[in-house]
């Protein structure tokens, strides 16, 4: 290729990469903009469903302290207790969905009751980690 040649491939390149005086240099590219947005959403929705996980979890145990008797003076199980009570909404043990009258009724009420606002946490969790997550 001669000198020429060369000359004239500088001069026919676009100048649009080419910075321009006075002109601010835009945020990130849509591609960029979009990633974060993503990352931001997955973080979201991982925190959403760590909390319904925890929630469930405090229910199931709490159900199953009440079954297996354990002593209400004890620190950690009343906080669960205290915890599972405060999470239970309309699945609460003095009147729940469903009632019990028989013998062991509070033991029942706490396994049905509470394992059904568990689950029900568990199912809203995961759905709004479904809508939330890109």
């Amino acid at each position: 290729m001669s000198d020429s040649s060369k000359g004239s491939d500088k001069s026919s390149r676009s100048n649009d990469d080419a910075p321009v005086a006075g002109k601010k240099r835009r945020g990130p590219s849509g591609s960029k903009l979009k990633t974060s947005s993503n990352a931001v959403r997955s973080k979201v929705a991982s925190v959403i469903w760590l909390v319904a996980v925890v929630c469930a979890l405090l229910l199931a145990t709490g159900a199953l302290l009440i079954a297996l008797n354990a002593n209400p003076d004890n620190s950690i199980v009343k906080f669960v207790l205290d915890g599972a009570d405060l999470l239970d909404g309309p699945f609460s043990l003095d009147n729940g969905v469903f009632t019990f009258d028989a013998n062991d009724a509070e033991t029942k009420s706490a396994l049905v009751n509470w394992g059904i606002a568990a689950v029900a946490y568990l199912v809203v969790g995961k759905v709004l980690d479904r809508i939330i997550r890109p």
